[in-house]
C-alpha cells in the first residue's frame, strides 16, 4: 500500500476552516509562515479564481506564496481580500 503527501488544502473546505487556520498561524507562526499559509488557502480555493480576483497571473500567484517567498504587502492584502479574508488587531492580554 503506498501512502499519499498530505496536502492542508484539501481540508481547507469551509470559510470556518480557514479562518481557523489562518489565525492559528498568525497566533503561533511567523510572517513566512502566514505567506505559505494564504497560498494553502488559495491553492484550496483555486489559484485560476484568485488569480482573477487580484488581476495576478497564477504563476506570479505561486511565486508570490511560495516558502521563503518576501511579497509585497499590497500582494498579501489583495490575496486575503480575494480568498474572503481580512486582518483585524486586537490587543494582546498579559
Amino acid at each position: 500500500m503506498g501512502t499519499t503527501k498530505f496536502e492542508i488544502a484539501d481540508y481547507l473546505d469551509s470559510e470556518e476552516m480557514i479562518a481557523e487556520y489562518l489565525n492559528t498561524v498568525l497566533e503561533d507562526g511567523n510572517s513566512s509562515d502566514l505567506i505559505v499559509a494564504i497560498g494553502h488557502v488559495a491553492k484550496a480555493i483555486g489559484m485560476t479564481k484568485i488569480a482573477e480576483k487580484t488581476g495576478m497571473s497564477r504563476p506570479s500567484l505561486y511565486k508570490a506564496l511560495s516558502d521563503g517567498a518576501k511579497p509585497q504587502f499590497g500582494t498579501i492584502m489583495k490575496v486575503l481580500k480575494a480568498i474572503g479574508g481580512q486582518i483585524n488587531v486586537k490587543p494582546i492580554s498579559a
